[in-house]
Parts: structure tokens; C-alpha cells; sequence
């Protein structure tokens, strides 16, 4: 990011530039706050459901949750159908689906500053219980959707069962992996980036098509997620469990890096502008306490989410705050520049954050749930193994200097969760995975892509030259679906769910593959 003396000298050197700071300045400003609910409409009249998308939860902890709800009667049209005034929204929690046993309750507003989302940060609830919610709007009521609190923090709870998704392109495939994943009973789902693609309509594929040209505005935005959340599916399991999100780049751009955007010549205030419509799309359609509430194009994301005594889990953020991607993003071997003490994917203060977390956490699992694959891989070209620079590779420093952290300072049962690469790993990390006579700290389960990509294969013809030169990748596969984790204080169980057919209904859902890493040991064995 720019500073703000960088901002000074530019406006004193150049006159021409005034234009540009008064830009930057709009693209960094604060997001209005939501109207006070005296001032808003208690008695609406919507000209069809105002609840299309759905209800959600998220980032729970051991006595509150966020409820989510957005009010979009049209959710394709620009302003969601609604008109420019704010409204008055009711909520309810109940102990019981049927909702006869309120438990809490209040009122909120729907903005049109925030698109008429709602964000309740529901308090007071009892620790590691299930809930059931809903919200009125006007004479409009929702669907009820279902979420849960995490057990206290000195609590050592005896099973945790979560998923771990990524990257689900609305025109590439169906998301038919949610139909299982709604059959799993989970606590929690993570869905680790690639939430949206902002490719224009038909650039993908022909599954199904995008709305509009590639999406720029924050209108653009706003229909965008809309048209992914409106699938039932999704919004479906959104509805059964609270879930805890990051972005990866899709969110907002492809490939990018910080403010610095992967194509050339792209103005870099008109760069931070999309970048603040996206984020504050991003913002207004998840289920995410206001702490994350953007302003302009910054938007604290990385934040940890706690399990009691069984697991802790740091959610990162791999995008905002990285160094440009070495050797031009193009596959490279490990060299001077993706080898370089300044490059950073976290940035100081996150990573920093993420230390301290680490080392006070009391927790039996310690969990670095992100987006892009820690795990060495190299693939080979003549002599020199080349690595994806866009991944931990291009980092390699600071990834080098985050596994050595975990091992001296003995980090309890450390686990990376990753997405991406459209692709399923299990892969043991160790210091330098190039060093394979070396020790193992940690252990990574990398989910495939719900959709993204279409029908892969069950095992690429390079399978059997990656698993000879990478003797860390301990499982590789192409297939659509998702990760179902199984926590114990014992053992960590992840179970492969693929998907045989993402292009057209009916695909089935198995279990291919299980690992399981025990309590004191990060290598990943064959369950």
C-alpha cells in the first residue's frame, strides 16, 4: 500500500496528481455505519420474497455467533430490488427447530450503505450448543437456519467434525459436493477463497454463465455473489452450520498481489477503487463480525476462531498484504528471487499476530487455515525442478522461517488447511521439504475445488514422477469435492469426498481416500 508520505510528495512533485490522491482518498474511506433503527422503515412492502439468498452464520465462538441475512427480493438487479432507505429487521434464536423456545431476540437494520445485509453479533448464548434462527423483515419472514456456539475456552471437547472447501466457479460445474456435505452432520465448514469468480460471462465455461462483463463495480460485485448464493445448494448448507471464510484472489482479481495487479498498465487508484467494491461485496454478503467491516480498500480478515482446549484455528490472509509475485508469477526453480528475506505473503503484522497466537495457544490441535499450497512441490523441466511462484514457493523464505518457528517452539499438533490449486493433497512439511532426511513439523490437507476446473481425473498420468520427486506428497488426486476433517484429542482424521460428475445433475459423492495424523506425530499415514 502507498503511505501516506508517498501520498504528500506525489501531490507536491506533480500537480496533475491531485486527481489521483482525491481518488485514493474516496477508495479508503469509511464505509457508513448502519442508521439508527428508529430511522429506518418498520412496516416495508417488498414485491417478492426479500430472503432469496438465504440466512447464514459465522465465525462463532463460545457465547455468540453472527446471524447473516441480505434483503434482496431481485437479487440480480443492482440495489437487490430494494429501494434506497433503510429497514427494520427482527431476529429470533431459538433452542429448538421449531422455533418455540426463544432464547434471544432484538431488532438491526438493513442499509442500503451495506446493501441491506444484516450482520447480528448474537450474545449471551451458552457454550458448545446448537441454535436455530430466522429474521423478519416487514410481513416477510426467512428461511430458519441452524448454528451452533464452540465449547469453552478451558474445555476439552471430545469430537470436532468440520469441511474444508474452496473455489467454486458458478460457470465451470455445479456445486453438487454441498448435496453430501448438508448429509454430514458437521459443526463447522471452512471455505478457504475462491468463493466468486469475476470473470466476464462465458469466458469459463458453459456449465453455467455469469452474469455481465468481468465485474469492476460494487454493483458489479453485489450480483455477482448474489448469483452464487442465490444456487440452493449453497445457500442450503450456508443455512445448517456456521461457517468461517477467507478470500483468495477471485474474490477480487485475479492473481493479485497487495495493490499491484497481475496485468500491466492498470491505474493503480482505479486498482484500489475495484479493490474497495469488492471488499465491501465480500463484507456485505458473509457472515462476519464488524470487526472485518472495510474501510475503502483495507479489511482486517485474518482472525482466529477457537474450538476450546481441542483446536485452534488461525485463519489467514494470503492476499492483502503480500509482496509481489517473483520471476514475472511464472513457474521458476527456487532461485535469488523467490528465495529473497523481504518477500512476505502475511505481512509483518499479521505474521507477527500469528506467532503470538501460536505460542500462547493451549489448544491440542493448532490449525493455520489459508489459501495457497505450503508444501514444496517441484515439478521437473530437464534438471531444474520449478516451483509455482504465486504459492509458498515464491515465499520461501518467510515460509521456511514460520515451520522452523513451529519446531522450536514445539507448537502442539500443527496442521495447515489449504485450497487453490483445484487439486487434492496430503503433504508432510518440514523445514525445507527439499531435505527429505530432515524432520517433520507439520502436516497439510489441500482441498480440491468444489467446481472449479470441471471433471478432473482420478490419477494424472504425471502422478507417479510427482510422488517420486516430492517424497513429502503423501496423497495427490484431481477430482471435484471437498475435505471432511474428524478431530479427536487422540487423532486428526481427513477424508477425500469427490465428486464423479460436476457438469450436469446427478454426479455421486464417495469417500475416496482417508488420512489420519495422531496426536504427537505430524506424519500423514493412510487411515
Amino acid at each position: 500500500m502507498f503511505s501516506y508520505e508517498q501520498i504528500q510528495r506525489s501531490i507536491k512533485d506533480q500537480p496533475l496528481n491531485r486527481r489521483w490522491f482525491m481518488a485514493y482518498a474516496g477508495a479508503l474511506s469509511s464505509i457508513p455505519l448502519l442508521s439508527r433503527t428508529s430511522w429506518a422503515n418498520s412496516n416495508p412492502t417488498f414485491s417478492s420474497n426479500p430472503f432469496t439468498l438465504g440466512v447464514a452464520s459465522g465465525d462463532p465462538d463460545s457465547s455468540s455467533v453472527v446471524l447473516w441475512t441480505r434483503l434482496a427480493p431481485k437479487p440480480f438487479e443492482a440495489a437487490g430490488g430494494m429501494t434506497n432507505e433503510s429497514v427494520r429487521v427482527t431476529w429470533q434464536i431459538s433452542s429448538n427447530d421449531s422455533m418455540s423456545n426463544i432464547v434471544a431476540s432484538g431488532t438491526t437494520v438493513a442499509a442500503p450503505q451495506l446493501g441491506h445485509s444484516v450482520h447480528v453479533e448474537a450474545q449471551g448464548l451458552q457454550p458448545d450448543r446448537w441454535y436455530w434462527f430466522r429474521f423478519r423483515a416487514g410481513d416477510a419472514e426467512s428461511p430458519i437456519g441452524r448454528t451452533r456456539t464452540m465449547p469453552s475456552a478451558d474445555t476439552l471437547a471430545d469430537s470436532l467434525k468440520f469441511s474444508v472447501t474452496s473455489c467454486q466457479n458458478f460457470e465451470q460445474g455445479l456445486f453438487t459436493a454441498y448435496e453430501q456435505m448438508a448429509k454430514d452432520d458437521l459443526d463447522l465448514v471452512f471455505h478457504l477463497g475462491d468463493y466468486i469468480y469475476e470473470y466476464a460471462a462465458g469466458k469459463n465455461g458453459k456449465v453455467r454463465t455469469h452474469l455481465g462483463a468481468e465485474i469492476q463495480s460494487l454493483d458489479d460485485y453485489r450480483v455477482r455473489h448474489s448469483q452464487y448464493r442465490s444456487d440452493p445448494l449453497l445457500h442450503g448448507m450456508h443455512a445448517l452450520c456456521p461457517w468461517v471464510v477467507t478470500w483468495d484472489d477471485h474474490e477480487f482479481d485475479n492473481n493479485y498481489a497487495s495493490d499491484i495487479s497481475e496485468e500491466a498498465g492498470i491505474d493503480p487508484v482505479e486498482f484500489l477503487v475495484r479493490r474497495a467494491n469488492a471488499y465491501q461485496a465480500y463484507y456485505e454478503m458473509m457472515p462476519l463480525r464488524a470487526r472485518s467491516l472495510p474501510s475503502g480498500s483495507d479489511m482486517l480478515l485474518y482472525r482466529g476462531i477457537q474450538f476450546g482446549r481441542l483446536a485452534q484455528f488461525l485463519v489467514l490472509d494470503t492476499r492483502q498484504y503480500r509482496s509481489d509475485q517473483p520471476n514475472n508469477d511464472k513457474r521458476s526453480p527456487l532461485n535469488e528471487a523467490a528465495m529473497a528475506s523481504n518477500q512476505t505473503m502475511l505481512g509483518v503484522p499479521q505474521r507477527n499476530w500469528m506467532y503470538r497466537e501460536l505460542i500462547q495457544s493451549q489448544s491440542q490441535w493448532n490449525v493455520l487455515a489459508q489459501q495457497v499450497m505450503m508444501g514444496m512441490v517441484g515439478r521437473s523441466k530437464d534438471s531444474d525442478a520449478l516451483y509455482s511462484m504465486d504459492q509458498w514457493p515464491g515465499y520461501a523464505h518467510e515460509r521456511k522461517a514460520i515451520v522452523k518457528f513451529m519446531q522450536e517452539r514445539a507448537i502442539s499438533n500443527p496442521v495447515v488447511l489449504t485450497g487453490d490449486i483445484h487439486s487434492n493433497w496430503a503433504n508432510e512439511l518440514r523445514i525445507d521439504d527439499r531435505l527429505t532426511d530432515s524432520a517433520v513439523v507439520a502436516s497439510e490437507f489441500v482441498a480440491t475445488s468444489l467446481s472449479s476446473g470441471g471433471n478432473g481425473k482420478r490419477e494424472p498420468a504425471y502422478l507417479g514422477e510427482l510422488l517420486a520427486n516430492n517424497p513429502g506428497v503423501k496423497f495427490h488426486n484431481e477430482e471435484r469435492g471437498y475435505i471432511r476433517c474428524h478431530v479427536t484429542p487422540k487423532s486428526w482424521q481427513s477424508d477425500y469426498v469427490v465428486v464423479n460428475d460436476v457438469t450436469q445433475p446427478g454426479g455421486k459423492c464417495e469417500t475416496y481416500k482417508s488420512f489420519v495424523v495422531e496426536n504427537g506425530s505430524p506424519k500423514v499415514q493412510p487411515a
